[in-house]
């Protein structure tokens, strides 16, 4: 697939971008599903973006299952859609094959690129060029049950690692059963592997999580799982994600994502939580950062009509009605000012972690990366197999797998 889309790149043509006709064009917009609230707000924003560009149709369609591989098989038939949603885990791959409308040429001053968080906006340039705008994000925090820790007389959440694991045995085994869920995947471990001076992936994009900075870091979740036994995965306590072990109280705390909070508002309303910044490892704050880009096919027919949608739903008017509802953060700096982020009780560490977050993106063939990493990290954390026998294994079978890629 990947050489099927270099090819195509290849033939496709540099052609100029074409003014704003005043006959009508349908623009086709492709996203995965979200909730119904959020389809249903999504919907709302490009029915104002219609009564202002009454020459602009947008035809929205949902892709519920597989949206990379559908993306891609798309991008190499020639039938893509004109705008798409981009992760930024999968960018690194698609701007480096030519298939995506660099956007440098259509951003004007007025349209106040600087406003962008510029750890958000990195993720999605490639080359000196910019390739997505990001339209939202969510950084890590802890969420931590009030009820939980004031039965256990500890009156603020922990601030370091230490203090972390010293909180969660004295809570666990008391209103819940553990004191931590713990998220083993490698999208909730990057930073620790990067507070000791560990890297997920060199300059030429090989997997080096498993060197001994990046294991030291991964050495915290796995004697607090073994040792302390005062953390649990998901599967321990038969639930599906973090917010659900930490809504139903299986755990007092857990590092989550600003989707915890709609989520655990409307499903749990009767637990009582607080939000902190994630605690520093080895005295370095850290955290993840996830952003969604809008781009532009390169093969798109009608660029510039496609410009005035990313234009409109990244600008401050579109983002400000797409993030006001609170269940996702503005990836403009004035946005969040204005809806009062930086300052709301359960935000405002989430807001704050973008300035020191790592960006969660780990080179052209992320699922090599992910999946062994994911795959031996459990097997270590079970005590299957010793954790650095575990991911030098994972290493190296990732780097195999990008090796046969590239």
């Amino acid at each position: 697939m990947a050489i099927a889309i270099a090819i195509i790149a290849c033939q496709s043509l540099q052609l100029p971008s074409k003014p704003l006709t005043s006959t009508a064009v349908t623009i086709k917009l492709s996203g995965w599903g979200g909730s119904p609230v959020e389809q249903k707000l999504l919907r709302q924003v490009l029915q104002d973006f219609e009564a202002q560009y009454p020459t602009i149709k947008v035809k929205y369609e949902v892709i519920s299952d597989q949206y990379m591989d559908v993306i891609k098989t798309r991008l190499v038939g020639e039938a893509a859609p004109d705008v798409f949603y981009l992760d930024a885990l999968e960018a690194p791959f698609l701007m480096s094959q030519n298939v995506l409308e660099p956007l440098d040429s259509y951003i004007t001053t007025k349209f106040d690129l600087v406003d962008f968080e510029d750890t958000l906006l990195n993720s999605f340039k490639y080359q000196n060029q910019i390739y997505g705008l990001p339209k939202d994000y969510s950084t890590l925090a802890l969420f931590y049950n009030k009820k939980a820790f004031a039965f256990a007389g500890l009156s603020n959440p922990p601030a370091t690692w230490d203090e972390l694991r010293n909180y969660s045995k004295q809570l666990t085994g008391k209103l819940n059963k553990y004191g931590f869920g713990e998220i083993p995947e490698l999208a909730r471990q990057a930073y620790k592997i990067k507070a000791f001076g560990g890297q997920l992936v060199d300059q030429n994009g090989s997997a080096t999580f498993a060197s001994e900075a990046g294991l030291q870091g991964l050495e915290l979740v796995v004697n607090q799982y073994q040792k302390d036994r005062s953390s649990a995965q998901k599967s321990d306590v038969g639930t599906n994600s973090g917010s659900e072990m930490f809504g139903q109280s299986k755990v007092a705390m857990v590092i989550e994502g600003n989707w915890a909070i709609p989520y655990l508002t409307e499903t749990f309303p009767q637990v009582e939580f607080g939000t902190a910044p994630v605690p520093t490892i080895n005295d370095k704050k850290g955290t993840m950062v996830f952003t969604v880009a809008y781009v532009m096919n390169k093969q798109a027919q009608h660029k510039a009509e496609a410009w005035e949608l990313i234009s409109y739903l990244t600008g401050k008017e579109g983002m400000q009605k797409w993030t006001g509802t609170g269940f996702a953060l503005p990836t403009r700096k004035s946005v969040a000012k204005n809806l009062g982020y930086d300052q709301d009780p359960l935000r405002s560490p989430l807001v704050a972690g973008v300035n020191y977050a790592t960006p969660w993106q780990v080179g052209k063939y992320p699922s090599a990366i992910v999946n062994n990493f994911d795959n031996q990290f459990v097997s270590a954390l079970l005590g299957q197999q010793p954790l650095k026998q575990a991911m030098l294994k994972a290493q190296n079978e990732a780097n195999q797998q990008i090796k046969a890629m590239d």
